[in-house]
């Protein structure tokens, strides 16, 4: 979440860049400025109610020993009657902290002066593409076609199991995943990047620590025996290893990937753009996310970009990376880079990965902190990325790579495929 010292030290610069994202902040901005005030004279008060209690507590003691007894009982009274006046104090202090806290997190991430306005997806930058478009026939299949084809995937068997939006890899399709994933994870290792493996499920505080919860509940399937939330990315989970922690700086930066498998409800998607790999409830994924300090952030983001463009390079893949404009931002996004590339059988782009600063948005929710050179506390950055996503990864393999002799394999999987060609 926003910081007060970010809210007071320019208000009417953090209404204007979050009316980038769409959300109008004056009423907010105004609640949060007021309700500080307001904080700061409690806070105030407390602290003479309490160094008035400590100065009466005093003074009983040598009261008794002069024998003034009386003097002594009235100062009781007195110590009573403050303690009351300063639980009160302390109440609506708390009340006022937790509106505080509450508003904030109804405020989403103030956007860079780098993210171009706009209000959907058809106005997001193009800044960069690559790749060689490839040369389909005209009766090329789409990959859900290819998919039956070589019994690569089975859509069908995943609804019998569970419902749509939850397929059955079989045979080499099954294969192919798990080799996707294990040269995203060597990609990642060989980067520099520590491999962890999270838990899948996530508690409450870590859905609130990356800014999951309170924006996207409806898209979080939710375990309410045991308020847990499956993970819709390893980014939770990951992140939150550093939440309430302060990092020593020569730790700086940290760098993590981990595969998971990830779940999103997808809630109101349907038609033909979600057909076959392009939309599910269940899939699989490796992330990259960094821990930085602010000065580095931005050329970290930087490293992470050309990190996703070298593997969709290796995979022989054509892609473009988008600039989002404010309206097509995450809440807790102050910056996102999305890339796709693109599905040839579909004849459309596939996003297969989002790479994103939050700066101190997701730090200031999870207490993850850093103790810098000079022994002063700051907020870290907090970063990550898809490095890749799998299902649309292998939407665009199927269809880009399709042959009268069946599927060709990227060079680059076939030590982890430990075939060349799908037939």
């Amino acid at each position: 979440m926003l910081t007060l010292q970010q809210i007071k030290e320019d208000p009417q610069l953090v209404i204007e860049r979050l009316a980038v994202k769409g959300f109008d902040g004056k009423e907010a901005i105004a609640s949060v400025l007021a309700a500080d005030e307001r904080r700061r004279a409690l806070q105030l008060n407390n602290d003479n109610l309490a160094a008035q209690l400590k100065q009466l507590a005093a003074s009983i003691g040598a009261l008794m020993k002069q024998g003034e007894k009386d003097k002594a009982e009235e100062a009781k009274a007195s110590v009573a009657a403050l303690k009351e006046q300063q639980k009160a104090v302390a109440d609506e202090l708390a009340a006022t902290e937790a509106a505080i806290r509450e508003t904030l997190l109804s405020v989403p991430n103030v956007p860079c002066a780098a993210v171009p306005a706009g209000k959907s997806a058809a106005d997001n930058v193009v800044e960069k593409t690559g790749g060689q478009m490839p040369e389909l026939s005209d009766d090329a299949l789409p990959h859900w076609d290819l998919a039956r084809k070589y019994n690569l995937i089975d859509f069908d068997l995943g609804v019998k199991i569970t419902g749509a939006g939850f397929p059955v890899y079989v045979g080499k399709g099954a294969r192919l995943q798990r080799a996707l994933i294990q040269f995203f994870l060597d990609q990642a290792t060989a980067a520099g990047y520590t491999e962890i493996q999270p838990p899948y499920v996530v508690n409450e505080a870590s859905g609130y620590g990356t800014g999951q919860l309170p924006d996207k509940e409806g898209q979080m399937y939710h375990c309410t025996a045991d308020n847990l939330y499956l993970i819709p990315t390893a980014e939770v989970p990951v992140t939150n290893l550093y939440r309430d922690v302060i990092i020593p700086a020569d730790r700086l930066p940290i760098k993590n990937t981990a595969y998971s498998a990830c779940f999103r409800r997808e809630a109101g998607s349907y038609g033909k753009d979600v057909r076959g790999l392009n939309r599910l409830h269940q899939f699989d994924k490796v992330e990259i996310v960094r821990i930085e300090r602010p000065e580095d952030s931005y050329a970290a983001l930087e490293e992470m970009k050309d990190h996703v463009q070298s593997l969709l390079d290796k995979l022989g893949l054509p892609w473009h990376i988008l600039r989002l404009c404010g309206g097509d931002m995450s809440f807790t996004s102050a910056i996102t880079f999305d890339f796709e590339v693109w599905s040839a059988a579909q004849k459309r782009w596939l996003e297969v990965s989002s790479v994103s600063n939050f700066e101190t948005y997701q730090a200031n929710r999870l207490h993850c902190r850093y103790r810098g050179d000079d022994k002063k506390i700051r907020l870290c950055h907090t970063l990550n990325g898809s490095a890749l996503a799998l299902p649309r990864i292998v939407a665009a393999l199927l269809e880009n790579n399709q042959t009268p002799d069946g599927i060709v394999v990227p060079e680059c999987l076939r030590p982890y495929t430990g075939f060349a060609i799908i037939d």
